[in-house]
């Protein structure tokens, strides 16, 4: 099939070839994919411009694969969202499987990314959090994305983020291929581990590590994970090591940078739960812009329902771009957003506090505010404790509450070795219990391991087993050399 096109004698008498798929007449082509194509659209009975996308002539062959792309395209219906690209219609017209959406005039993610390399602080966060936003919309309909990635996160001409292809290629219930080439790195790149297992029984957390890889990329400029094959790349995912966001890009916040740790994290259950979760920790960090700034008269940032409310109950600064220089219009100085949380701080709220006391056994207290504030100023409780504000729901660090960001960030500051040794010390601590129960030799590499790193524990053990060597062999030279010193002085 082809877009529309002129044929003919050029000047008066140049004709135009128009082709419709039923009310839709077509424009031009947009693009051109494995799945099929992207039309540029009038919608006749309406008179008003959409994006038609047709499935491929190959998959088109496949009643079961028309069967799920045309009911699943129709259950984008169910989705009102504004920062959802709109489902219109879904249907077959002379052999050529279609979905009709809206248009969006503007530019992708990617595009951007392509020409800014990376963003502000302020404007990643502004796009994750409204990304995450319509995500959870979503979720709420029992839909899951399977597909985010900076190429179907849009940006309009008025800077609005829209999330596209909702349920179009990724609801085909086809498990992502992977081969020992290029070939579909696209997706592989952002998303979780263990939709390359299985695509099918994937949940919203995976969702939650794309827009996490999402956001990574755009505060960074790089990828958390990369490598020439997708098999690589999962294997490297599943390993979970890669480079924090922050020692490449230093002035991203301690929080942000352990909010993207979050969602990134390989196993699902140590993610974020919602993105409702995502939407508020993201803006109680205090620093997205109220507007795209490399967009020309960008609106301000609007999310709708439940998060809405939720965001502007966390973020005192919703829809003020966080800029401590910038003067109000009374002429106060805005204020931070450091001494916005300290005003917000509520003295009377009650938290359920979980951490290690100093025999290492795993405690949970009831405590004010003012007490864990108290604690962690003097050394008592670090960052790797847990709370959560009621006796249901899930605990979270402390530093991703606002209450006690800023301590938490100057403990760090303080003395940034407390929570790496805390860290070793737990990682060690398993460790030397499963050798325990291999028994035998592993009681002296658990001493080694306690003292010193694992590659040094190991050129130690070398070592002492070089020195045992030696020692053995020298001291039968010893054994024979004394015994003959006695015979010869019987004799």
């Amino acid at each position: 099939m082809e877009s529309a096109s002129d044929t003919g004698d050029s000047g008066a008498n140049k004709k135009k070839q128009v082709t419709t798929i039923g009310d839709f007449e077509l424009k031009k082509k947009l693009g051109k994919g494995a799945t099929g194509e992207v039309f540029l659209a009038r919608q006749i009975s309406l008179d008003r411009l959409v994006a038609v996308k047709t499935l491929s002539k190959e998959l088109a062959k496949k009643e079961d694969a028309v069967a799920r792309f045309l009911r699943e395209a129709r259950s984008m219906d169910k989705l009102d969202h504004a920062n959802i690209v709109k489902f219109y219609a879904a249907d077959s017209y002379k052999g050529i499987h279609y979905v009709a959406i809206e248009y969006v005039n503007g530019k992708s993610v990617q595009d951007w990314l392509d020409k800014l390399k990376q963003f502000s602080i302020g404007d990643a966060v502004h796009i994750a959090m409204v990304a995450a936003a319509a995500l959870k919309h979503a979720h709420d309909q029992n839909m899951v994305h399977r597909d985010v990635k900076p190429d179907n996160i849009l940006l309009t001409a008025k800077g609005v983020v829209k999330v596209a292809d909702f349920g179009l290629v990724k609801t085909l219930d086809e498990d992502v291929a992977l081969t020992q080439n290029d070939t579909g790195l696209g997706t592989p790149l952002y998303m979780a581990p263990e939709q390359a297992v299985s695509a099918r029984t994937v949940d919203q957390r995976s969702d939650i590590y794309s827009l996490g890889a999402t956001l990574y990329h755009m505060l960074t400029g790089a990828l958390p994970y990369s490598s020439k094959t997708a098999v690589e790349l999962i294997l490297a995912k599943e390993r979970g090591v890669f480079e924090a966001a922050r020692r490449m890009r230093p002035e991203i916040p301690e929080r942000l940078d352990l909010m993207i740790d979050k969602m990134l994290a390989k196993d699902p259950k140590h993610r974020y739960k919602s993105c409702s979760e995502v939407v508020r920790d993201l803006a109680s960090v205090g620093v997205h812009n109220a507007a795209i700034s490399f967009v020309d008269d960008a609106e301000p940032i609007s999310v709708g329902g439940e998060v809405s409310s939720e965001l502007r109950r966390t973020s005192p600064v919703m829809g003020i771009t966080m800029d401590s220089a910038a003067p109000t219009p009374g002429g106060r100085q805005m204020p931070s957003a450091e001494e916005v949380a300290e005003e917000t701080v509520d003295s009377s709220q009650t938290w359920y506090v979980q951490y290690r006391d100093s025999e290492g056994q795993t405690v949970v207290k009831k405590m004010p505010t003012q007490r864990v504030l108290k604690l962690l100023k003097a050394g008592k409780l670090t960052s790797k404790a847990r709370a959560k504000v009621s006796a249901t729901g899930y605990y979270l660090p402390l530093g991703e509450f606002a209450e006690f960001g800023e301590t938490i960030q100057k403990t760090l500051e303080r003395d940034p070795t407390d929570i790496r040794h805390d860290d070793l010390k737990s990682v060690y601590k398993k460790a030397r219990q499963e050798q325990k129960q291999q028994g035998g030799w592993s009681s002296v590499t658990d001493r080694a391991r306690s003292l010193v790193g694992n590659g040094v524990a190991i050129a130690c053990l070398l070592a002492i087993g070089i020195l045992l060597l030696l020692t053995a062999m020298f001291g039968r030279v010893l054994f024979d050399y004394l015994g003959q010193v006695v015979t010869d002085m019987m004799n």
